[in-house]
């Protein structure tokens, strides 16, 4: 008796294979051609994306954040200052916020910012024991000096509740940021801030208290570990006015101390006019 032949579905099983193939060759020299003639702009968005999509992104969306897991991020720039239509450029220029400053005086200026910045990140690297605490810090400069603020994360605070005293991570946190910050030119300026609660407050100690407390406890370790009284500005506590998420004020990231490396003008020789 013959035997059926045994039907084969779909046959040609290699030229499947053959045109994949010869679909991603196609795509790969259009590729090339695309990248023949550079566009920096568009390569610069491409290399961007490259970099997001694969988790080494080195550089963050806003200027100045330090965005690190666990940390949220804003939509926009915080303390970004409004320019006048008669007074906007398509070129602006670093000087172009400080006019009223000598070039030179300016650009030694955003020297030692950029300096006084890579020695707080250096210090942070540099403490592998406290790599979870140091995701509490975030850096940024804004057009009144370069803030360092340690703020709380959902879970996880700085400080106990209602407390003026830093838990031990904190101090360790604090007495490394003292080495670099010893060492730098600026005034410091020390705020402390706490989210909006909807409990009641403690008779006779509310958030201005507490976060005027917290404030001066930063300064006295920092003063502590070295940093010279003289290099204090100011010691100040905010409660709740200046949220870092206005659009969420409960958020506990809200709560944190900020130390303020000041921007201040050069100082006027002796004899000067106007």
């Amino acid at each position: 008796m013959a035997r059926r032949k045994e039907a084969h579905g779909g046959g040609h099983g290699w030229f499947v294979t053959f045109a994949d193939l010869m679909g991603l060759l196609v795509a790969f020299f259009v590729m090339l051609v695309a990248f023949s003639t550079q566009d920096q702009v568009k390569l610069n968005v491409v290399a961007g994306s490259m970099r997001d999509a694969f988790g080494v992104q080195d550089r963050v969306r806003y200027s100045g954040v330090i965005e690190v897991e666990g940390l949220p991020t804003r939509p926009k720039l915080k303390n970004s200052a409004p320019v006048p239509p008669e007074e906007a450029s398509a070129n602006p220029t670093p000087d172009h916020q400080g006019r009223q400053q000598s070039y030179g005086a300016k650009l030694d200026g955003d020297q030692k910012f950029a300096l006084a910045s890579a020695s707080l990140r250096q210090a942070l690297q540099d403490m592998p024991e406290l790599a979870e605490v140091s995701k509490h810090i975030m850096i940024e400069e804004t057009r009144h000096g370069l803030n360092v603020e340690i703020v709380d994360q959902n879970g996880r605070s700085m400080f106990p509740e209602g407390s003026k005293d830093p838990y031990e991570r904190t101090r360790r946190l604090v007495q490394r940021l003292a080495v670099p910050l010893k060492a730098t030119p600026f005034r410091i300026s020390i705020t402390g801030h706490t989210s909006a609660t909807r409990a009641p407050a403690h008779a006779g100690y509310g958030p201005w208290d507490l976060s005027a407390d917290r404030a001066n406890a930063v300064r006295k370790l920092l003063e502590a570990d070295g940093v010279p009284p003289g290099h204090f500005f100011m010691v100040a506590g905010r409660s709740d006015t200046q949220p870092l998420f206005p659009d969420d004020p409960f958020i506990a990231a809200n709560r944190r101390v900020t130390i303020t490396l000041m921007r201040e003008e050069p100082p006027i020789a002796a004899g000067a006019r106007p």
